[in-house]
């Protein structure tokens, strides 16, 4: 009997069709003759499986070497070009690419975004991790995000877990991935936040971006909320957001020791969300 639907980790033919063109190529010297020799060892993987191995690591966060080799051989050889990969950028592109598409197909939701960060264990770590203080000063990491709208996040900063948020407030809502065309109206741009970035420094930050600012604490929201019990905080959706990385495995605990290797799996879940958020008639990432 036929599956209903492909495994969370299955890359399915519609989702290949925009990976594809984004792989990267080996580079070669165009004037030296390239011609394989005998008995030279196993011939290179192809991209597309690799990038399923790349899929089955991150959907169930096991380990590199827990790679099933009846399914994708070489374990080593998989990480290898995932490495490769990851440092020519390959994944931060397949993160634009995947918010070209939601905005063609849905439109990105600029008028208002929000931004906040979550903590998670890194016990393995060794760049951009520093001690949790809500941990016991146990080794962590922190995600910075900027979502519009509907969640889908816009920029992502990894730190330490002892960064405090408005400290990377400047580099969050630089490193946006996608540039929106200035809006006619300046009440068309807002930034929601909670109170971990008030203060005056924060606040010419985000107006010196073209935001206006509605940096809002708990107790805050607590009354509004009791006065329109309907009412909901705007900045919810980046809390979704966080929830939505925490469903891919690897990244609810951090064991990258290197700090590209793990933006690059975030990047890639980063492309799935914004992909998932395209209303198609048959969805071409499950899970």
């Amino acid at each position: 009997m036929a599956k209903a639907h492909a495994n969370s980790w299955e890359v399915t033919d519609e989702f290949w069709k925009l990976v594809e063109p984004l792989v990267p190529q080996p580079v070669r010297d165009p004037g030296k003759h390239y011609e394989r020799a005998a008995g030279a060892g196993r011939p290179a993987k192809p991209p597309r499986l690799v990038f399923e191995a790349i899929m089955y690591v991150l959907r169930t966060g096991c380990q590199w070497k827990a790679l099933p080799a009846e399914r994708f051989g070489s374990a080593s050889a998989i990480h290898h070009k995932f490495m490769l990969w990851s440092k020519a950028g390959f994944f931060e592109n397949l993160w634009k690419a995947g918010l070209a598409e939601y905005d063609d197909c849905e439109g990105i939701a600029w008028r208002w975004q929000s931004i906040d960060g979550a903590m998670f264990k890194a016990p393995l770590a060794q760049q951009a991790v520093g001690r949790n203080p809500t941990d016991r000063g146990k080794k962590g990491s922190k995600r910075h995000l900027l979502v519009d709208g509907r969640g889908v996040p816009l920029s992502l900063v990894v730190t330490g877990a002892n960064a405090h948020d408005v400290t990377q407030l400047e580099a969050v809502l630089s490193c946006c991935m996608v540039k929106r065309p200035t809006p006619k109206q300046r009440r068309s741009k807002h930034l929601c936040a909670d109170a971990g970035y008030r203060g005056k420094n924060a606040m010419k930050i985000i107006v010196a971006h073209g935001y206006i600012p509605h940096v809002v604490g708990r107790k805050s929201e607590a009354e509004h909320k009791k006065r329109d019990p309907k009412k909901k905080a705007r900045r919810w959706v980046v809390q979704a957001c966080h929830g939505w990385f925490n469903r891919f495995r690897k990244l609810l605990v951090r064991y990258e020791k290197l700090e590209h290797t793990f933006l690059a799996l975030n990047h890639l879940a980063a492309a799935i969300i914004a992909l998932r958020k395209i209303h198609l008639p048959v969805n071409i990432i499950y899970g």
